[in-house]
């Protein structure tokens, strides 16, 4: 709908509106006029010329907040009985088995049917209302009907007919499995038909499947990856169903005054999936997930705002329109972008609520509404529990959506920030639809956070960017639905604040006194100075073109610190062919979690860094130079961007770094680019591998050959190879000590050519390590000596040698 122009629309919810209050309906009137408030607001974004807009939207705003307190403080119709409730679980029975049938699966089909039965002659056995038995009954007899007929025709029919139907392009059947005079609210029935499409991935390694394995146990349960057959996932049951892994472990605030678990059924008599997608309505509690709510706001604006399908098309049952509806029978599962892959994940619908019955979780305005609660409860159940350390929107986003993470830190000494460039950036590409955006606090004072009205290290969803006359402005949502700004174009703001301004930003001061909704404006010079980090998740369909590794580090590879020595990171080329007019490539490094306290104190600082090295294996961190230099953050992901602007082939390495590596790390690796390309790993060459352990000790410990006459102390090495081939050559010592060692010809096998050399050094001398790399060295004897820079270092080292042909090593001295 272009709201700039459909005017129609908003007169109809407000038609919609004055009718429901007349039947007395004020829920539902509240949920219109909510969307009929942001129909308003999104008309006058899209330049809507209707008269007298902003008073329009003021005058909605204030009635929301009416009804809003009267549906508050109304008595609630009395809950449906445990018998309408197993009625309408045996209805969603029924329509389960249908779906079943109507994809040919008669078995699981038939087994749905006949609980359907079950169920509907022991309730209506127990209930005396002749109404409700009547509708039980006429449910059980269809159901049982329709199980009679699929068992008769699975008898009859041959393999070949099996075959036959089994056949994806046969034409759907079509019939209506309760007929079409039957519902539960007593309104024709209509079906649809769809087709289903399955997507195919690239595939796993052997490798790669061992890492997605290992990573799918989180805090003590297993999450296996999302795959099509998941979405046969079975959610009707005869009884209301629970989550075999138990209740969530609560909080200590939520301990503190907790009463009880209940269903949504216990709370209203008209539970529903989602009555309408709105930033505006979602409200966190006493859980420490501000950055998650603030994450689940922007989803909601951006789905709202582009009639795109972001967050709620991750919860399962769905109807056939692919829209989540409510299930009675109280299982749901949704879809999480967990340790590198989408995952399961099963919850059922039990929430935690205090003794006034109100919930101690997120949820919306609409207490109907669950979408809310139970996409919460499922990433808190993969965090461990309501009992939530806290995260960040990079992470909680990538999560719920899978798109790409990128976190702009406004104050860093490592990172450049660019007041100016960076407000253009973030305004295009937000109202483009490009990006989803959230901004948090850094540390502060509590005096400092009253003051500014901020909450310290506290995430905000940013609802909207706007620019007017050279004043630049975000429209942000604190999570908790209220405390607001108290500086610059606050509702307090009396010096600031002029009508040409508050008519651009549909924002009255007066109104917004009277209404603290936790939704603010703030100039964006205040926003660079008292908050401390931008978060931008990244629609991956930008990119034409990507692919991804899953792997592993050991932390026995390598060194803990890789300042000195690159030979155990793990490596890989990147080969682009860049076309005309440039080109961008990102790559996002992601460590898998598995464990609440590794998430709560992240000691893991991971980075990627780009080297021009034509894709070879890199050894030393600074020679040559970093193309990119990475900055090392304890966060589990990392966005590198590489950006291209000549035409032609580009060839990268890239090391995937780690500052104090304590544990073996499991990782993916993501590419995305707007043109073709290769990424691979870089190969070692080398298929045998031997160490000798030595010091340098007393007499032996030389120095280098700038020491005559102690240098020939130092330890000698003899090695023998038997056939020409290529060698590396790595030197490992104490890191306080510069190191470096000399290869020498004794002889070789025939005339060796150019490939011969009477001696080679190692170059320079470096702190800890160095190696020698010989593409062909000739076949013969050879003397090694290994050295630190000074004389009198005494210590112990490692010589490692790697070859394609037998080696023998012996110490001459």
């Amino acid at each position: 709908i272009d709201l700039s122009v459909d005017v129609f629309v908003i007169v109809q919810l407000g038609y919609l509106v004055l009718k429901y209050l007349v039947e007395g309906k004020e829920t539902e009137a509240l949920v219109v006029i909510q969307e009929a408030a942001q129909a308003l607001i999104y008309a006058e974004m899209a330049g809507s010329n209707l008269e007298n807009i902003q008073e329009k939207i003021n005058e909605y705003l204030e009635r929301v907040q009416a009804l809003y307190s009267a549906v508050q403080s109304q008595n609630t119709d009395p809950l449906k009985s445990k018998q309408q409730l197993d009625l309408e679980r045996a209805h969603f029975l029924v329509t389960q088995a249908f779906d079943e049938d109507d994809k040919g699966n008669a078995e699981e089909a038939i087994e749905l049917y006949t609980e359907a039965v079950d169920l509907c002659l022991k309730t209506a056995n127990e209930t005396s209302d002749a109404v409700l038995q009547s509708k039980l009954r006429q449910l059980a007899r269809k159901a049982l009907d329709r199980a009679e007929a699929l068992k008769e025709s699975k008898s009859k029919s041959s393999q070949k007919d099996k075959q036959t139907a089994a056949k994806p392009n046969q034409p759907v059947r079509m019939f209506f499995p309760l007929g079409p005079d039957f519902s539960l609210n007593d309104k024709p029935q209509t079906v649809k038909a769809v087709q289903a499409s399955e997507s195919h991935g690239q595939r796993y390694t052997a490798e790669e499947i061992e890492v997605l394995r290992k990573t799918s146990k989180i805090n003590g349960i297993e999450y296996v990856p999302f795959m099509s057959v998941d979405l046969r996932e079975r959610f009707a049951f005869p009884v209301p169903f629970s989550d075999k892994c138990g209740k969530l472990p609560l909080s200590p605030k939520q301990k503190e005054i907790f009463a009880k678990w209940v269903r949504p059924d216990d709370l209203t008599n008209n539970p529903t999936m989602i009555y309408t997608v709105s930033s505006f309505s979602i409200k966190q509690t006493i859980v420490s997930d501000c950055s998650f709510v603030a994450s689940l706001a922007i989803s909601a604006a951006y789905e709202r705002r582009f009639n795109k399908k972001l967050i709620t098309s991750i919860i399962h049952p769905q109807n056939k329109k692919g829209e989540p509806e409510y299930n009675p029978c109280g299982k749901y599962m949704v879809k999480l972008h967990i340790n590198g892959v989408p995952r399961k994940v099963i919850i059922d619908d039990q929430l935690p609520v205090d003794h006034k019955g109100e919930l101690l979780c997120s949820y919306s305005n609409n207490k109907s509404e669950l979408w809310v609660s139970l996409i919460e409860k499922a990433y808190m159940k993969v965090m461990g529990g309501y009992d939530f350390p806290g995260s960040n929107s990079n992470i909680d986003l990538h999560a719920l959506t899978g798109w790409i993470p990128e976190r702009i830190a406004m104050h860093s000494d490592n990172q450049s920030f660019n007041k100016d460039s960076s407000f253009r950036m973030l305004y295009q590409r937000f109202h483009k639809g490009d990006v989803l955006i959230t901004t948090a606090t850094g540390v502060m004072s509590e005096e400092e956070g009253e003051k500014r009205g901020l909450v310290p290290t506290h995430a905000y969803a940013v609802l909207d960017i706007r620019e007017h006359k050279g004043l630049r402005f975000l429209q942000l949502k604190n999570p908790w639905s209220h405390l607001r700004w108290k500086g610059r174009y606050s509702e307090n703001d009396v010096k600031n604040w002029t009508p040409e301004l508050q008519k651009y930003l549909n924002f009255d001061p007066r109104t917004a006194q009277k209404i603290d909704n936790g939704i603010f404006w703030i100039a964006w010079e205040d926003l660079c100075k008292y908050y401390d980090v931008i978060y931008l998740s990244w629609n991956p369909s930008l990119f034409k073109e990507s692919t991804c590794f899953h792997s592993t580090w050991d932390a026995k590879q390598g060194p803990m610190k890789d300042a000195y020595s690159l030979a155990n990171n793990p490596q890989y080329k990147l080969e682009v062919q860049c076309p005309q007019g440039g080109a961008a490539v990102w790559v996002l490094l992601s460590r898998h979690i598995t464990d609440k306290d590794d998430f709560a104190h992240n000691r893991e600082f991971i980075t990627m860094v780009v080297y021009k090295t034509d894709g070879k294996k890199v050894y030393y961190p600074t020679d040559p130079a970093p193309y990119i230099d990475g900055i090392r953050i304890n966060s589990p992901h990392y966005l590198t961007k590489i950006a291209l602007t000549s035409p032609g082939s580009h060839t990268f390495t890239l090391v995937v770094s780690q500052y104090e590596k304590q544990n073996t790390i499991h990782y993916t690796l993501r590419v995305y680019s707007v043109c073709k390309f290769t990424f691979s790993k870089i190969p070692t060459p080398y298929t045998i591998s031997k160490r000798v352990n030595g010091q340098w000790k007393g007499h032996s410990a030389g120095g280098c050959g700038n020491f005559r006459d102690s240098y020939k102390n130092n330890p000698i090495y003899q090695f023998q190879l038997e056939k020409t081939g290529p060698l590396l050559i790595e030197l490992r010592g104490p890191r306080q000590y510069s190191v470096g060692f000399d290869l020498v010809t004794v002889s070789t096998v025939g005339d060796p050519g150019t490939s011969g050399f009477q001696k080679k050094s190692s170059g320079d001398y470096r702190c800890g390590f160095c190696y020698m790399e010989v593409e062909i060295i000739p076949a013969g004897v050879y003397n090694i000596i290994p050295s630190t820079f000074l004389p009198q270092q005494e210590g112990p080292f490692f010589l490692d040698f790697n070859s394609v042909n037998l080696l023998k090593i012996s110490q001459l001295q």
